[in-house]
């Protein structure tokens, strides 16, 4: 199997037709059916439902193309470091994690690396930490940015400063904006919005005494900022970080925290073993220079 038939089979996921897909890769559109019969007898599996208006990829096919999509970012990834400028700082860092605050630190080093070599281009990925972790393990990031409670014990890492303060993003005309913290007993029976992480949801079972089936979950998210526009509109409350939705004058909501206090560690992580081109390498230097 080659890159370029990869490339080929992704043409035709992504256009959705054979036809449009053989004018945009500027091959014959036998040369590009014969291309994928090959790629089908390869695997011995049906990749395409080939319909009478388009063609869409069978449960085989949806597998195979999200390791073609990896396969050949990490193809790019390889062909841009091998054929850079070695006098000169270039290439690519990607670094991946959830939405925090705390994500500022990263984003201050990423903005004065920038100064000091601007050849080299950042690449943010925004996950929960399943999505991170598992682009770290594929080899798609350089860094992965981890919050408390989480096991990095395949990783090396250090942890960052502060910490993130968990609690309950509301309305500010709810009753409960009143009160200074939040308890367990105040959100019983409430609609609650919560992450769809396990580990959270372990992390929150603790607080509240026993698991979080005692909470009225009825929406969860991998990512707050969709669900804070649900709190908005009155549709429950959301269990997140603090400062990572706006609670300014101008917004409708506000940020409670729990009580008892809820706080969770920042980790920046790396596959062990790992061997870091000469930007990542800087990256971290200059992270390390910024925390001391």
């Amino acid at each position: 199997m080659e890159i370029r038939v990869l490339e080929y089979f992704l043409a035709i996921a992504r256009e959705e037709s054979i036809s449009k897909a053989a004018e945009v890769l500027h091959i014959t559109q036998p040369t590009l059916s014969r291309q994928m019969k090959e790629l089908e007898d390869e695997f011995q599996k049906q990749l395409f439902i080939r319909g009478n208006r388009k063609i869409t990829l069978t449960k085989d096919g949806i597998i195979l193309k999200q390791y073609a999509q990896e396969i050949i970012t990490l193809t790019q990834k390889a062909e841009r470091e091998l054929s850079k400028n070695q006098e000169e700082l270039s290439g690519d860092i990607y670094i991946g994690g959830g939405e925090s605050a705390s994500m500022r630190l990263i984003m201050r080093v990423i903005a004065s690396m920038q100064k000091m070599h601007p050849k080299i281009q950042f690449h943010l990925f925004s996950g929960n930490a399943q999505d991170v972790a598992d682009k770290l393990e594929s080899g798609l990031l350089d860094f992965g940015i981890f919050f408390d409670p989480v096991n990095l014990s395949q990783y090396d890492y250090f942890t960052l400063p502060g910490k993130e303060v968990m609690g309950v993003l509301m309305r500010k005309d709810d009753p409960l904006a009143q009160h200074d913290a939040i308890t367990p007993d105040m959100l019983r029976n409430q609609p609650i919005i919560l992450s769809d992480q396990d580990i959270v949801k372990n992390e929150i079972a603790g607080w509240i005494g026993g698991n979080e089936r005692k909470l009225n979950i009825k929406v969860t998210y991998n990512l707050i900022h969709n669900s804070a526009l649900l709190v908005e509109e009155g549709g429950g409350y959301a269990l997140t970080f603090n400062n990572i939705i706006s609670t300014d004058e101008n917004s409708l909501l506000c940020f409670k925290p729990l009580s008892p206090q809820l706080e969770d560690g920042i980790h920046i992580a790396w596959k062990k073993y790992h061997l870091f081109s000469k930007q990542a390498e800087r990256f971290l230097e200059l992270l390390k220079e910024e925390i001391s």
